[in-house]
């Protein structure tokens, strides 16, 4: 098995697609080294070899909602594109959704996966509930409202705290939403007017090159007043984010209204490539850094252009989640789509980093970066109180990944 990107690769690795939970927690109690694979959309250690890597999607599928507590149950390997049309049937949605549709409840919500929206959270930020398999192969069910602090810690897990099969999340009343492009908007007059951009829908991305020029996306919901934004003109023809590329993949445009699921990602279900021809890195600065960030990145232009194919801009609220990227803080997400070359994006990505890690960039746990764990831990506050429900959750590192073992060190005898 092998990583979208095909940058990664599992080799001689076990795989296994258990038909129920039971056959699934068999296998984690029989495995010494278990790793959790959704649909390979990460780039980092997080996704790293293990001797026996299974396959979620075999589970039965389950879309269970609950009107009253305003919750819907789902099994943890189901792409939220499968989740939201079942939803979608019974009257429901979800707040957010990532830009590509096709990917993992289970993988999203442990990296810290976003859409963009100022009133609303991460992926993870929706989770009220979730069922876990431990090493022993025991399960394992944590509540928000009932663990605590438990709870907070375990959400973005990154893997490292057992194979998740089923996770609860909050609804809401369906809604349709329109999606406008505009054109040709100044990158200074974003940077500058960065509130109003960012209000101006429900869902905005700022997608630029980082030279002088950006593109906005702007999903309003229709149940909600429109709000004016006098930037740029208005697209009169479908677009792709990445200059140039074919906009055949994208979701509807052009203002005509649609279903929410159709309409916040980028993406439409079933269109992205089997193997996804690029790399990928991003940085979450507190909402206070953005305009700097703003500033860094356009002097670094030239630098980025020779490799860089898009950069996006999005908000995200802040969570209570302890490695949740916008653990405390509102955030602005700063990404970037790179051409499939390592070592012409490695250099480049660092430079990257040297202007934002000064600005408290916490870069996405799923995605590529160059920082040392020092920095990283630096930037979450609950990394120790992490590190101890690691080591009780998982005492003889089962789960462990690259990510993990660096950031959090196995603790010797005595320690």
């Amino acid at each position: 098995m092998r990583n979208w990107a095909g940058t990664i690769d599992h080799g001689t690795a076990r795989t296994l697609r258990p038909r129920t939970v039971d056959e699934l927690r068999r296998i984690v109690a029989e495995s010494p080294h278990v790793r959790a694979a959704g649909a390979g959309h990460s780039f980092s250690g997080v996704l790293s070899p293990a001797s026996t890597v299974v396959l979620l999607d075999g589970l039965p599928p389950v879309v269970d909602v609950d009107p009253r507590a305003g919750t819907v149950t789902v099994s943890a390997g189901m792409r939220y594109a499968g989740v939201a049309e079942a939803l979608h049937r019974e009257g429901f949605a979800l707040a957010n959704l990532a830009s590509l549709p096709d990917i993992t409840v289970a993988g999203a919500v442990a990296t810290g996966t976003h859409g963009s929206g100022d009133t609303v959270g991460s992926l993870a930020a929706a989770v009220t509930g979730l069922e876990t398999v431990g090493p022993d192969g025991d399960l394992v069910r944590l509540r928000r409202d009932v663990d605590e602090d438990t709870f907070a810690g375990s959400v973005v897990g990154l893997g490292a705290l057992g194979v998740v099969t089923r996770v609860t999340l909050e609804i809401e009343p369906a809604f349709e939403v329109v999606q406008s492009v505009r054109v040709d908007v100044p990158l200074d007059a974003v940077r500058d007017r960065l509130d109003e951009v960012f209000a101006a829908a429900y869902s905005v991305s700022v997608f630029t090159t980082w030279d002088d020029r950006a593109n906005l996306w702007l999903k309003r919901r229709t149940d909600r007043p429109a709000v004016p934004l006098p930037l740029g003109t208005p697209a009169d023809r479908p677009l792709n984010p990445v200059p140039g590329a074919d906009p055949a993949p994208c979701t509807t445009q052009l203002d005509a209204p649609g279903p929410w699921h159709e309409r916040l990602p980028h993406i439409r279900t079933g269109t992205a490539p089997d193997v996804g021809e690029e790399l990928q890195s991003e940085y979450f600065l507190p909402r206070s850094a953005a305009r700097a960030a703003f500033r860094a990145l356009r002097a670094l232009g030239p630098v980025l252009a020779p490799v860089l194919q898009v950069g996006e801009v999005r908000t995200v609220r802040g969570d209570d989640l302890w490695l949740s990227p916008v653990h405390g803080r509102d955030s602005v997400a700063f990404h970037f789509t790179w051409v499939k070359d390592a070592d012409r994006v490695a250099p480049v990505i660092a430079a990257v980093e040297e202007a934002l890690a000064p600005l408290g960039a916490r870069p996405h746990w799923a995605k590529l970066t160059a920082m040392g764990a020092a920095a990283i831990l630096a930037g979450y506050p609950r990394a120790a109180d992490f590190r101890e429900l690691l080591h009780k959750a998982d005492p003889d590192g089962k789960f462990r990944n690259d990510v993990v073992d660096a950031l959090f060190p196995r603790r010797t005898q005595g320690t």
